[in-house]
Protein backbone atom coordinates (compact mmCIF):
# COMPACT_ATOMS: atom_id res chain seq x y z
CA UNK A 1 0.00 0.00 0.00
CA UNK A 2 1.09 3.37 -0.58
CA UNK A 3 0.98 6.34 1.59
CA UNK A 4 -1.67 7.65 -0.28
CA UNK A 5 -4.10 4.68 0.45
CA UNK A 6 -2.96 4.53 3.69
CA UNK A 7 -4.78 8.34 3.65
CA UNK A 8 -6.86 7.42 1.76
CA UNK A 9 -8.62 4.89 4.24
CA UNK A 10 -7.75 6.79 6.63
CA UNK A 11 -10.00 9.66 5.85
CA UNK A 12 -12.13 7.64 3.66
CA UNK A 13 -13.55 5.90 6.74
CA UNK A 14 -13.71 9.32 8.62
CA UNK A 15 -15.90 11.04 5.91
CA UNK A 16 -18.22 7.40 6.22
CA UNK A 17 -18.21 7.94 9.78
CA UNK A 18 -19.46 11.46 9.36
CA UNK A 19 -22.94 10.82 9.53
CA UNK A 20 -22.32 8.87 13.11
CA UNK A 21 -23.41 11.83 15.17
CA UNK A 22 -26.81 12.46 13.23
CA UNK A 23 -27.61 9.00 13.77
CA UNK A 24 -26.78 9.35 17.56
CA UNK A 25 -28.63 12.60 17.92
CA UNK A 26 -31.56 11.50 16.26
CA UNK A 27 -31.91 7.87 18.51
CA UNK A 28 -30.57 10.18 21.54
CA UNK A 29 -33.86 12.74 20.78
CA UNK A 30 -35.77 10.34 19.46
CA UNK A 31 -37.37 12.55 16.83
CA UNK A 32 -35.60 12.75 12.80
CA UNK A 33 -38.23 15.08 11.36
CA UNK A 34 -35.65 17.47 10.20
CA UNK A 35 -34.07 14.80 8.27
CA UNK A 36 -34.40 14.23 4.34
CA UNK A 37 -34.84 10.84 3.97
CA UNK A 38 -34.53 11.80 0.27
CA UNK A 39 -31.12 13.26 0.48
CA UNK A 40 -30.01 9.93 2.72
CA UNK A 41 -31.22 7.38 0.00
CA UNK A 42 -28.92 9.16 -2.65
CA UNK A 43 -26.35 9.03 -0.44
CA UNK A 44 -26.57 5.03 0.72
CA UNK A 45 -27.58 4.54 -2.91
CA UNK A 46 -24.26 6.10 -3.95
CA UNK A 47 -22.01 4.55 -1.10
CA UNK A 48 -23.42 1.40 -2.13
CA UNK A 49 -22.08 1.78 -5.86
CA UNK A 50 -18.81 2.95 -4.38
CA UNK A 51 -18.40 -0.19 -2.58
CA UNK A 52 -19.45 -2.27 -5.92
CA UNK A 53 -16.93 0.10 -8.00
CA UNK A 54 -14.67 -0.55 -5.08
CA UNK A 55 -14.85 -3.96 -5.47
CA UNK A 56 -14.41 -4.31 -9.17
CA UNK A 57 -10.89 -2.51 -9.69
CA UNK A 58 -10.05 -3.84 -6.51
CA UNK A 59 -9.59 -0.52 -4.43
CA UNK A 60 -9.51 -1.63 -0.72
CA UNK A 61 -9.45 1.68 0.44
CA UNK A 62 -13.05 2.86 -1.87
CA UNK A 63 -15.00 -0.37 0.04
CA UNK A 64 -13.73 0.03 3.61
CA UNK A 65 -14.63 4.07 3.49
CA UNK A 66 -17.91 3.34 1.92
CA UNK A 67 -18.86 0.45 3.72
CA UNK A 68 -18.75 2.74 7.17
CA UNK A 69 -20.87 5.03 5.24
CA UNK A 70 -23.57 3.14 4.17
CA UNK A 71 -23.60 1.61 7.89
CA UNK A 72 -23.54 5.45 9.26
CA UNK A 73 -25.79 6.44 6.70
CA UNK A 74 -28.34 2.92 7.66
CA UNK A 75 -28.38 4.54 10.74
CA UNK A 76 -30.19 7.30 10.15
CA UNK A 77 -32.66 6.23 7.63
CA UNK A 78 -33.42 3.14 10.39
CA UNK A 79 -33.87 6.41 13.01
CA UNK A 80 -36.07 8.03 10.70
CA UNK A 81 -38.25 5.18 10.40
CA UNK A 82 -38.73 4.78 13.33
CA UNK A 83 -38.99 8.43 14.74
CA UNK A 84 -38.94 11.14 11.96
CA UNK A 85 -42.47 10.04 10.02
Amino acid sequence: MTILSILATIFGTLSGLGNFPQAYRIFRRKSAKDISITAYTIFFVGAVIWILYGIEIKSFPVVIANIFGVINIGLVMVGWFMYGR
